[in-house]
């Protein structure tokens, strides 16, 4: 069926317009401090999943949380989904440590993502 298989949704990321109010939110839900905090991204781990804050994502085209699914081959997942009717939203870019992530959208216009480690 597929050549290059997903590892599951790993990440939800959020778009936030204040990251200091989001962050104070999403630690009394998680219930834990983050584990990544950093001016261009907060991220928590919580039973498994990766809850990332994105401050500014609305301005970069993120409408709503974008759930993430976890590949080892981000390309060629891009090349299957695009095949079967996808269209890239933000091609495969390393966002740092050697971490790829890309966007695309469904016939709907739903978006998802993959991300590569």
């Amino acid at each position: 069926m597929t050549s290059s298989p997903t590892q599951g949704i790993k990440t939800v990321l959020h778009p936030v317009t204040d990251l200091a109010a989001a962050k104070a939110v999403y630690t009394a839900l998680l219930g834990v401090e983050p584990t990544s905090d950093e001016p261009y991204y907060v991220g928590f781990e919580a039973e498994g999943q990766q809850i990332g804050l994105v401050p500014g994502g609305a301005e970069r085209g993120m409408t709503g949380p974008v759930a993430h699914w976890h590949v080892p081959d981000i390309e060629a997942k891009l090349a299957e989904v695009t095949a079967a009717g996808a269209k890239v939203k933000e091609p495969a870019h390393d966002v740092g440590g050697g971490r790829l992530v890309a966007t695309f959208t469904d016939p709907d216009g739903n978006v998802l993502g993959l991300i590569q480690d």
